[in-house]
């Protein structure tokens, strides 16, 4: 698991994420998102396998790809599960914490859960909103 300590002081993004899904190419711009805000934001992917098989690589595999595809460069986390009998304790807190959008369920790879400089979890967004969108970035700056 990733000590989310030390980024104490910097707002997090939290991300599902799977390398055979229609929303792979987010990677792409995370790594931007990660890049163009450092001084602000870690983005951190979790990958799960939990939406159509679509992450079925070990985590060595999962992070060649990620690098030889997307060369992402910010943390990614050991493949975790991110609903079901099984979830990721982590994943629990994650979905059923208050925010201004919505909490249950994760629905698809992707989702993103935007995390203040405490800790407290301020957006949550589904699988659609691009990692470069205004209603991200506008929360970073």
């Amino acid at each position: 698991m990733i000590d989310l300590s030390k980024y104490k002081g910097k707002k997090i993004l939290i991300v599902n994420t799977a390398s055979e899904c229609g929303y792979t190419k987010q990677y792409a711009d995370l790594q931007k998102l990660a890049s163009q805000y450092k001084e602000k934001l870690v983005v951190i992917g979790f990958p799960a396998n939990n939406f159509g098989g679509q992450e079925p690589g070990s985590d060595a595999e999962i992070k060649e790809f990620c690098s030889k595809n997307y060369e992402v460069n910010f943390p990614m986390a050991a493949k975790v599960s991110v609903k079901g009998s099984n979830m990721d304790p982590f994943f629990s807190w994650l979905t059923s914490q208050a925010n201004p959008d919505f909490t249950g369920d994760i629905r698809w790879n992707f989702e993103k859960f935007l995390i203040d400089e405490n800790g407290i979890l301020i957006h949550r967004y589904r699988s659609s909103v691009k990692p470069m969108d205004e209603a991200i970035i506008s929360q970073i700056k």
